[in-house]
Order: C-alpha cells, then sequence, then structure tokens
C-alpha cells in the first residue's frame, strides 16, 4: 500500500472564486510620463484604453476575479470605482476580459 493511501486527508479549503477577498489598493501611484507627440488621435484613445484596461484586470485579480466569465460589466465598473477610476464604457470591459483569458 502506497504511503499516500495511509496519511489523513486534510479538509478541503475554501476557494477564493467563491468568496470575495479584500482589495489591496495600490501604495504609490505609477509616475506619469508624457505620451509621444504627432501620433493620430484614435492612438492615444486606444493606448488609455489599454491602460485601463490592464489596471482593472489586476484589480480584478487581486480581487479574486479569476475567470473572464466572472467578470461582468457590473463586476469591472464596481471594482472602476473601488479603485478610483471613471466607469468603463462596454468596449473596455469587453478588452479586460480578453486580458484575463489571455493571461493564462
Amino acid at each position: 500500500m502506497p504511503a499516500a493511501a495511509t496519511k489523513p486527508r486534510s479538509k478541503p479549503t475554501q476557494s477564493t472564486a467563491r468568496r470575495r477577498v479584500l482589495m489591496d489598493l495600490p501604495y504609490a501611484p505609477v509616475e506619469k510620463r508624457p505620451l509621444p507627440p504627432g501620433r493620430p488621435r484614435e492612438w492615444y484613445v486606444t493606448h488609455n484604453r489599454r491602460l485601463k484596461a490592464m489596471r482593472l484586470a489586476i484589480a480584478l485579480l487581486d480581487s479574486g476575479v479569476y475567470v473572464p466569465n466572472q467578470a461582468r460589466n457590473e463586476t469591472i465598473r464596481s471594482t472602476a470605482e473601488q479603485i478610483g477610476v471613471h466607469p468603463p464604457s462596454d468596449t473596455t470591459c469587453h478588452m479586460v476580459r480578453a486580458l484575463m483569458r489571455y493571461s493564462r
């Protein structure tokens, strides 16, 4: 009989996916740098949207939302309110879920 079969089983732990975890706010904001001049306006809009989506994805992961299916628009918008970011658009919410999907 293997040794692993004789050990008593430990109690199952509660998954953080089933309960919300308190989120640590960032300790110091990242120093902002000016964006490069001379690009089309659409580039700046897309760039800022990607940055916002990345901040929100990180905050969601820190709060225990690991799967894109758990990150509904309401969840993303409430997280944005918690971290002090303007409410994201539907496009940004979609981008947050895409970032969470491809981070694996």
